[in-house]
């Protein structure tokens, strides 16, 4: 049942934009240059961002002026100087307390709602649990609970500003036109989940992929930053992955890229749905580790983390299944890596991210070759609030003047 909250301001959808003029792709590739600077260097002073992007000085300066006045940068306080003799540089850092996006995450069991600051640091969190009386769950009703805890979270948090939100799940998502295509496991098909949840919120929506999303979270915040391309493996219930190059993730068309849940693995024994054996998603998923956990008498319930704290407890059992699916994880990392050739594979997968051995296993599967550059998700906490908040982030930090608000 939906949550009785203070309303969001009227809804007022944006009109269709032109065709971007070169100007604007101009003005908003150097907004991003310098507040992407401050983002990874700060606190740091105007004439090191010039250093750093080959901007004029002048240039700096106006655009921080008016990052300034927006509210998404602060002067920080002046290092003391030795000997106190010449004019200190006066270093500029993010402005962390001021604005705060939504992050909504879709998964099969639970919906996560959260707010993120700029640095894509979680300021709020909480999970909605679905109901799946018939197996599936009703999208406008998960939809309108989880706009209606973001405005509960919003109203704990008085003094922050929202300036959008992101919405990012599995399956097949459409960024573009802001809808679910299909998300077999919820029985979605054709959801608009950015008309949804504006009309409820009266906020800009941006949606992904939770990959597609993890890998902007990892280039923004995580281990990824400064690689010249990143793969992100997402191992969860739905198996899928994403790829970005010189800052750029690709999507194709319908955003359709990263849809490798028939990939074939070997050494799978798992029966698809598509009828074949040994198909990714039907190998690696959650529901798949619950089932051998359950089968095997190590857990009740549905629960991957419960497996884990088994396995914590010394059980062997568990051990074992977690070890082999890091394994067969690593088998598929493989496959990818042969592919696309990526600087930093980056695996969401609860064993390899919380434990030593799973992480060993998969990287031993990889080979030693490319084993350095497999690394488990940056945000193990909390990585589906980023993968959701990550969304609308990223299109912060590609045109900062065009995603805030005030004039521009």
């Amino acid at each position: 049942m939906s949550r009785s909250v203070a309303p969001f301001p009227p809804y007022s959808p944006a009109p269709p934009s032109p065709p971007t003029a070169a100007p604007r792709r101009r003005t908003s590739t150097t907004a991003s240059a310098i507040l992407r600077s401050v983002l990874d260097h700060g606190p740091v002073a105007r004439s090191t961002i010039a250093r750093l992007t080959g901007l004029s000085p002048a240039s700096v300066t106006d655009y921080c002026a008016r990052f300034a006045e927006l509210g998404l940068i602060r002067e920080a306080p002046v290092p003391r100087q030795p000997n106190g003799v010449g004019r200190p540089h006066v270093p500029l850092d993010l402005d962390g307390s001021r604005f705060v996006v939504g992050g909504v995450h879709i998964a099969v069991p639970y919906t996560t709602v959260a707010l993120l600051d700029l640095r894509g640091r979680v300021v709020a969190e909480t999970r909605l649990k679905h109901h799946l009386k018939h197996e599936l769950t009703e999208p406008g009703r998960v939809l309108a609970n989880a706009a209606d805890e973001l405005g509960a979270l919003l109203a704990g948090a008085p003094g922050r500003t929202p300036l959008g939100v992101g919405v990012a799940t599995g399956g097949w998502v459409d960024r573009d036109s802001g809808t679910i295509v299909e998300h077999a496991l919820l029985g979605w098909r054709d959801v608009a989940v950015r008309e949804s949840i504006g009309a409820r919120t009266g906020l800009p929506v941006h949606v992904d992929g939770h990959a597609r999303a993890l890998v902007n979270g990892e280039r923004l915040f995580g281990r990824a930053r400064g690689s010249r391309s990143v793969l992100h493996l997402f191992v969860g219930n739905v198996v899928d992955a994403a790829f970005a190059t010189h800052d750029e993730v690709h999507h194709g068309p319908r955003s359709q890229a990263g849809a490798i849940a028939h990939l074939p693995l070997a050494g799978g024994t798992e029966r698809c749905d598509c009828g074949r054996t040994g198909c990714l998603q039907a190998e690696l998923s959650e529901r798949t580790l619950c089932r051998r956990a359950r089968e095997a008498g190590v857990i009740r319930g549905v629960n991957p983390m419960h497996v884990l704290a088994a396995a914590a407890d010394g059980d062997p059992v568990a051990v074992r299944l977690l070890v082999e699916r890091a394994r067969m994880t690593g088998r598929a990392a493989r496959l990818l890596l042969d592919v696309l050739n990526p600087d930093t594979v980056v695996v969401t997968e609860v064993g390899a991210v919380h434990r030593e051995d799973c992480l060993a296993a998969l990287r031993e599967e990889v080979g030693p070759d490319r084993a350095a550059a497999v690394v488990p998700t940056s945000f193990p906490d909390s990585v589906l609030a980023v993968a959701g908040g990550s969304v609308a982030l990223d299109v912060l930090y590609r045109d900062p003047l065009g995603a805030s608000p005030g004039p521009n």
